[in-house]
């Protein structure tokens, strides 16, 4: 039998597991028997026990059954706890296979991608993977072993009987499959519209002051509503076709109990079916509506799942623009000679933003790229992290071709200091650690000081221990801006890049930091990208992007001599116009 593709995938993250998922197999087998053994003592009950005033069988059969019962109720118990264990792990894997991967994609992906989107998949869809696969599936082998048994003893009891009770399957069957082929659709744009709403509310949260000063409150109550009543709409949709795929088979298969009740009956009043016989046949088949009806849910339960295997195998099917080759170009050390050879790349949202771009950096000079915003200065950030690969041209360290050099290495010399730097929840000196967790208390105050954090420092309730909030909300731009800079003084890196380092900084505290960042440079290559004349004077030379293009390149004074767009940028008093 074929099997959907999207289910072929998930079954590679089994593998590793196959021996537990055995086990846990073996005893829903085990249990699976002993339960069909019960409806098979409601024959002997009747018609030798009670028929036949039988006390001492009564005894027995009733024994037998208690110790049936507890013992099925070990083997479920048993089972079940293992095969959570094993599918909470699996699942694992399988999210941990997606986290992985996105941290493998480039700039170029999240600029395309929402992270509501995202985030819903990672968490909403394999939520609803592990739900399924933790909830239903053991239960569904369960009922498939049952419904396979218990169908061999209503035949073995009495195979017109049974042929009765079956009658009406195949209508059934055809319900489930038309309702299920309608289901896919309606989950798919469920997981849409709530992947939508996911997406409002990270972007509205996030810019909760601009909503609020811009008195926009009431319109974004409205937009959100407006999403959840989309929602409701696919969620009402899809529960109906739930409902049908799941409940009118079984309400279909419901009408053979009637048959069976009126042919069997008839059989034990014409005398040529024991009464027993129709007692036990009747226990298998109320028992077996519960399984059926189960194994019909199941099936569109796996409908939804199918929807987020796809979902989720979307994503890992993006294919990385930055791979590190096989056998990748180790760097023990680093002089710091960087070039850009005719670079170009672009975003597929318009013009290049760098177009033929060539830069060259000598070990252990500062180079400051400036222009205006847009003009491709932090591209060239990514560029030399390799957090993007460019579309044509050439990156080269040391005279190595980036794409040849061991990814790890390449990040562990070169630092960098974004503009908008991330803050986790942890406290001060664990985020100015990130990059290097095994320095000491000492140094991570030294970075700290050279980042102009003292005072912010002495304010702390617990110094360097207290707890930052969220995504570092409590701090302002310029705190958060030097605690970036406090993480890479400390991690130390041969190359140094900073993209507007002092953009969030009051000029006493720019004129503070920029003397910490003297020490920090001294004998260090180090990019700057910068709109602050403060910096860029320190530089040993200027490059002006522009329109993907590097305009005017020289030395500070050449510049300022010059006359032209370095000139123009930067006032008397050392502040950019831009």
């Amino acid at each position: 039998m074929l099997i959907d593709p999207q289910f072929r995938r998930a079954l590679s993250y089994l593998k590793p597991y196959w021996g537990q998922l055995t086990l846990v197999l073996t005893l829903s087998l085990l249990s699976t028997a002993v339960s069909l053994l019960i409806p098979l003592l409601s024959r002997s009950l009747v018609d030798g026990a009670i028929l036949g005033a039988d006390s001492s069988r009564l005894r027995q059969v009733v024994s037998l059954f208690v110790a049936i019962t507890v013992f099925g109720f070990g083997l479920n118990v048993v089972s079940g706890l293992r095969y959570t264990r094993v599918s909470a792990e699996i699942l694992f894997e399988m999210r941990l296979t997606l986290y992985r991967h996105l941290q493998n994609l480039s700039p170029r992906f999240y600029a395309r991608t929402r992270f509501g989107d995202i985030m819903s998949r990672l968490n909403n869809d394999i939520g609803e993977i592990q739900r399924v696969a933790a909830e239903v599936v053991l239960a569904w082998v369960g009922n498939a072993l049952f419904l396979v048994g218990a169908a061999v003893m209503l035949a073995y009891l009495d195979l017109w009987l049974f042929l009765c009770g079956i009658a009406l399957l195949p209508i059934s069957v055809w319900a489930l499959v038309h309702y299920r082929r309608r289901l896919e659709g309606r989950v798919a744009t469920l997981r849409e519209r709530s992947a939508a709403i996911g997406s409002f509310l990270i972007e509205t949260l996030q810019a909760v002051r601009l909503v609020v000063i811009a008195n926009a409150q009431q319109r974004e109550v409205y937009r959100f509503r407006q999403r959840n009543d989309h929602f409701i709409e696919a969620l009402m949709s899809m529960q109906w076709t739930t409902y049908m795929s799941g409940g009118l088979p079984g309400l279909v298969l419901s009408g053979s109990t009637a048959f069976v009740f009126l042919y069997g009956g008839q059989r034990v009043i014409d005398g040529t079916l024991t009464l027993g016989t129709l007692v036990a046949f009747m226990a298998y088949q109320l028992r077996l509506f519960a399984p059926v009806q189960a194994l019909m849910g199941l099936y569109a339960s796996l409908a939804t799942v199918r929807v987020s295997l796809e979902r989720v195998h979307q994503i890992l099917d993006v294919v990385p623009d930055v791979r590190e080759v096989a056998s990748p170009i180790a760097l023990p050390r680093v002089r710091g000679e960087v070039r850009l050879e005719d670079i170009s790349v672009s975003f597929e949202r318009g013009p290049p933003v760098l177009d033929g771009v060539s830069l060259y950096v000598e070990p252990g000079s500062c180079l400051a790229i400036v222009g205006p915003s847009g003009g491709g200065k932090s591209t060239v950030a990514d560029l030399l992290l390799r957090l993007l690969d460019p579309d044509a041209g050439t990156v080269r360290l040391d005279g190595h071709d980036l794409r040849t050099v061991k990814l790890e290495d390449l990040r562990s010399r070169i630092g960098l200091v974004e503009q908008e730097p991330a803050v986790f929840y942890a406290s001060l000196a664990d985020n100015i650690r990130y990059a290097c967790p095994e320095a000491s208390d000492e140094d991570v105050l030294k970075a700290a000081s050279a980042a102009g954090l003292d005072t912010f420092v002495d304010r702390l309730p617990d110094g360097c221990a207290t707890l930052l909030g969220e995504r570092g909300m409590a701090l302002s731009a310029g705190e958060r801006q030097r605690v970036a800079l406090a993480r890479a003084f400390l991690a130390a890196p041969d190359i140094l890049v900073m993209d507007e380092p002092t953009a969030a900084l009051d000029p006493e505290v720019e004129q503070q930091v920029a003397k910490g960042f003297e020490s920090v440079m001294a004998g260090r290559t180090t990019i700057l990208i910068t709109h602050r004349l403060v910096l860029a004077k320190r530089a040993d030379r200027i490059a002006f992007l522009d329109g993907a293009h590097v305009v005017e390149e020289g030395t500070p004074d050449e510049l300022l001599a010059l006359g032209g767009r370095y000139a123009s940028l930067f006032s008397e008093t050392g502040q950019s116009k831009d």
